[in-house]
């Protein structure tokens, strides 16, 4: 098994090949789903796929990171680790859950060092049905114009600006008008899209590929950026349905938060991800859970968020103001500390091992 500091990495090239390396050494099989675009260093870009265990078994956990790009460093490092993990993986495998390892949704984002996709779309606000009306958030409209100005970092009327809004509204209000999702400006935060983006696409293929033989499906997916710094909230991530709930609550434990009731980190979202279980493996049992972890406080994160769209649209910045803003954005969504790294994998092991139990469960 491989050392906690050791399955992390410093860039998105480095997870990738740890990720094969660490598959080629388990003696799996990697499916590899190239993307249309290189990386920062002209790497290739994928959504590697691992499948550990039957391709018929029964009971499948689905583990995925980088759905939001930056937030790889730590979903991947958590992937890598469990590969490396003998006796985790004997424990699924006795258990007869199939483990099927999702590396990188959102390759390009990772790669780039950006929370969004090559589309400067939120993959996790795109599952929506296109053939419908989207979803409209006026109170996202209402502050775009502040949350990305003209220059960086915001002049003082900007700060005022902005102070004055979370003074008056609330800092809740403010994240969830920022965070909810939004499909009017292609160039703001939290775009969900207006068509499906390749990751979207590549996803639903994948789930179709590995997700229609099972009777059970759990998914946890990776998260980083909001709650206590190191703490792994366990969000809901189904649709809104009490029996799911409960079986989530046996699993994984009473504190399992959700967008539905309130209750969690996260606003109430739309667009989600883990909406297509229901629509690519309709004959699995699906339960499931985003595993957050905390880093900075949501302010700081926002901020770091706003910085990155402006440097988007500012691609001419100059290069120290443009390290600056990648340096604050990784902070947002990744401590570089051995000591948040092993609360991490801790974490993120504990669920994996409840889930095995809950989808071997009679």
């Amino acid at each position: 098994m491989t050392d906690t500091p050791s399955s992390f990495s410093q860039s998105y090239a480095q997870a990738r090949e740890k990720f094969l390396n660490a598959a080629h050494t388990a003696g799996l099989q990697v499916d590899s789903n190239i993307h249309p675009l290189p990386g920062r260093d002209s790497e290739t870009l994928a959504m590697d796929v691992v499948l550990d265990g039957a391709p018929d078994a029964n009971a499948l956990l689905v583990i995925s990171s980088a759905c939001h790009g930056v937030e790889g460093y730590c979903g991947s490092g958590v992937q890598v680790h469990a590969l490396h993990n003998t006796g985790w993986r004997e424990a699924a495998r006795a258990r007869g859950v199939a483990v099927l390892y999702i590396h990188a949704l959102n390759p390009h984002g990772f790669s780039h060092m950006r929370r969004v996709t090559h589309e400067n779309v939120d993959i996790n606000r795109n599952f929506q049905d296109f053939s419908k009306p989207l979803p409209d958030n006026p109170a996202y409209r209402e502050i775009h114009p502040l949350l990305l100005p003209e220059v960086w970092p915001p002049d003082a009327a900007n700060a005022t600006a902005t102070a004055r809004y979370i003074a008056e509204r609330g800092m809740k209000t403010y994240q969830a008008a920022v965070s909810k999702g939004q499909h009017e400006f292609p160039d703001g935060l939290f775009f969900g899209g207006q068509a499906p983006t390749w990751s979207n696409l590549t996803l639903r293929s994948v789930l179709k590929k590995y997700g229609q033989r099972c009777q059970k499906m759990a998914w946890i997916d990776l998260h980083t950026g909001l709650g206590p710094s190191g703490m792994g909230e366990r969000i809901f991530a189904c649709a809104d349905d009490e029996a799911a709930f409960a079986r989530a609550k046996a699993w994984w434990g009473q504190g399992i938060t959700s967008i539905y009731d309130g209750s969690s980190s996260s606003p109430m979202l739309t667009g989600l991800m883990w909406m297509a279980a229901y629509q690519e493996c309709q004959q699995a049992q699906y339960t499931g859970i985003a595993l957050e972890y905390g880093t900075q406080p949501p302010e700081q994160v926002i901020h770091a968020l706003r910085g990155d769209h402006w440097l988007h649209l500012h691609p001419k910045a100059p290069e120290p103001l443009r390290q600056h803003i990648k340096q604050a954005l990784m902070e947002a969504f990744y401590v570089d500390t051995d000591a948040w790294r092993s609360q991490i994998i801790e974490q993120a092991m504990d669920a994996m091992h409840q889930a095995v139990s809950g989808l071997s469960a009679a």
